[in-house]
């Protein structure tokens, strides 16, 4: 009986000490005003004691944001403990003062995650006389996808738009909307994306408005490009996460949550997409750590198996040039202290891992344990007849163009998962014929 009242005391002190020592999470309010109706784009800047993407059970706060006290949108604290910038969108915002409050969400916050910093809130206000007005009241609002939320996976990042872009399709679009998600849970592999995008992340076209059609475009289903036919938040679509490879639909389950990362204006005529996180480098972290939390991490990892290596032991080409119905790969040549060069392949000798597109793309390879980016010495290209498509017959071998028109870059991402760079680069006019071998880029 006494070991029992003993234990029932421990018992009762132990839930004490963590209801004194639990985060009062008590809500933040900033007020802010605005001159006439303005577009409303809100940086907070916070942090969470304890927080870590790569770890189960601690992974982010989850604050609900209101605006005068109405629903506005959830915000997910991915970044850590470290107090850094989020930017989201308010949207349309009437003349007067208003009150933005950020409240902790713990049903649906890790359950060890720590007490709320916040350090900053600042708002811009952009009227309809301003340039960012036009584009901004069209940035859709997500509603993410059922389960991710409560998995902590496939978060959106980043929204970024383009100006008057020609699409996949060849439609031209007046402003094109897209999304960076923390990774897939669906589509392509994990070590696939690495292969022939150069990234875990998910970068996804979500929306589009038409230089020639009264009515905006989304990717749906099968990447199919379908007109938009949904609900708006004034003028702002509203977008559901619908599909396990980040596709979207015009309608979804009331009880979703909405997600609204405020879009930058870019310009990627002359750049691959993947621009946008050397400009927003912090996803790179996010996104590695995601693959840690989700054992998609494995040092003996083989091409195939659907994990990588150490995300830093892979070296990343970016590079231009034109492909026509081929396919390609690149060769990354390591000096060694003996003077000789090692060549790793970024297709890893599958040929699901080969780049199918031109224009500016990435692809990368994994490297040994211990080699930087310094000891990245030369560089070589293959090219391959790109396989049927469906329904259509092969095509004869040596068929297809490759002209490579320049390397930007090649890099590494160091300990602190910045990119560093190779200092190999190369333009020039370098044609590839396809299965033919490989090609040194001199």
């Amino acid at each position: 009986m006494l070991y029992c009242a003993r234990n029932m005391t421990l018992l009762l002190s132990a839930l004490l000490f963590a209801s004194a020592h639990r985060p009062a999470d008590a809500p933040t309010t900033k007020t802010f005003t605005v001159t006439a109706p303005s577009e409303v784009v809100a940086t907070i800047t916070a942090g969470c004691s304890g927080c870590d993407w790569s770890a189960d059970g601690r992974e982010a706060l989850i604050l609900e944001l209101r605006v005068d006290d109405v629903y506005s949108q959830h915000l997910a604290l991915v970044r850590g403990e470290h107090p850094s910038p989020y930017r989201v969108l308010l949207g349309l915002v009437g003349r007067g003062t208003h009150r933005l409050t950020l409240s902790v969400d713990r049903a649906r916050s890790a359950p060890h995650a720590g007490a709320l910093q916040v350090t900053r809130v600042d708002t811009a206000s952009y009227l309809a006389s301003t340039p960012e007005f036009e584009w901004l009241q069209h940035a859709p609002f997500l509603r993410a996808r059922p389960g991710t939320v409560e998995q902590f996976s496939d978060f959106p990042l980043v929204m970024y738009a383009e100006h008057d872009v020609r699409g996949e399709t060849g439609q031209t679009y007046r402003f094109q909307y897209t999304v960076i998600f923390t990774n897939e849970d669906g589509g392509t592999p994990t070590d696939r994306l690495m292969a022939t995008w150069g990234r875990t992340t998910d970068i996804e076209f979500v929306y589009g408005l038409p230089a020639d059609k009264p009515a905006g475009e989304i990717q749906a289903e099968g990447h199919k490009w379908i007109p938009f036919a949904g609900p708006r938040r004034g003028t702002h679509p509203v977008l559901w996460v619908a599909t396990l490879n980040n596709m979207v639909a015009d309608h979804g389950p009331d009880e979703a949550i909405t997600f609204a990362p405020a879009p930058e204006m870019v310009d990627l005529r002359q750049d691959s997409r993947e621009k946008v996180m050397d400009l927003e480098p912090w996803m790179y972290a996010v996104t590695s750590a995601e693959m840690k939390r989700e054992d998609r991490i494995d040092s003996a990892a083989q091409a195939g198996s659907g994990k990588i290596p150490d995300p830093h032991r892979y070296a990343t080409v970016e590079a231009c040039g034109d492909v026509t119905d081929a396919t390609l790969a690149f060769d990354i040549g390591v000096r060694g202290t003996d003077g000789t060069t090692t060549w790793y392949a970024t297709d890893r000798g599958d040929p699901r891992f080969r780049i199918a597109r031109g224009g500016c793309f990435r692809g990368g390879a994994p490297l040994p344990e211990g080699v930087t980016p310094a000891q990245v010495a030369a560089l070589r290209i293959r090219a391959y007849t790109r396989p049927p498509h469906e329904g259509e017959a092969p095509l004869p071998a040596g068929s297809g163009t490759v002209t490579l028109r320049t390397v930007r870059q090649i890099f590494m991402l160091g300990p602190d998962f910045l990119p560093v760079k190779s200092p190999f680069t190369w333009t020039g006019a370098l044609g590839v014929k396809t299965d033919a071998g490989a090609v040194d880029v001199r």
